[in-house]
């Protein structure tokens, strides 16, 4: 298990790495977060929001990871594992960024598709 404190070290290492052009009106960083997200699409409490792109009018672009979100799917993984979904939630949610100044909605569609799959997969819940 990576405690909060290494989650921090581990994003702080992969967003150094990345180039600064990709932070262009990302005025409010990146920020980890201890909270466990459940998502309002969940259907049996099975689909936890790991990180969220936010762009509004008063904190500005800025990117979200829920440490607890982690917690609660990886808890039992090797460091490596920590680093590689907390890599690739980084990068998924960058993407987000890049798109939105872009005015583009490729990812976000994508994002939409899978949940339909998801919901789809979980309709017998609804009956």
């Amino acid at each position: 298990m990576v405690t909060i404190d290494e989650a921090q070290k581990i994003l702080e290492e992969y967003a150094e790495a990345l180039p600064r052009e990709l932070y262009k009106e990302l005025n409010g960083g990146i920020l980890l977060l201890p909270d466990k997200i459940i998502s309002e699409d969940a259907v049996d409490d099975d689909l936890f929001t790991l990180g969220e792109y936010c762009s509004d009018f008063v904190m500005g672009r800025y990117i979200v990871i829920y440490y607890g979100s982690f917690y609660e799917l990886f808890k039992d993984s090797d460091e490596d594992e920590w680093r590689e979904e907390l890599k690739e939630t980084l990068y998924h949610e960058f993407v987000h960024h890049i798109e939105d100044l872009a005015g583009e909605r490729g990812l976000e569609i994508q994002d939409e598709e899978e949940l339909y799959e998801y919901l789809k997969g979980n309709t017998s819940s609804f009956a």
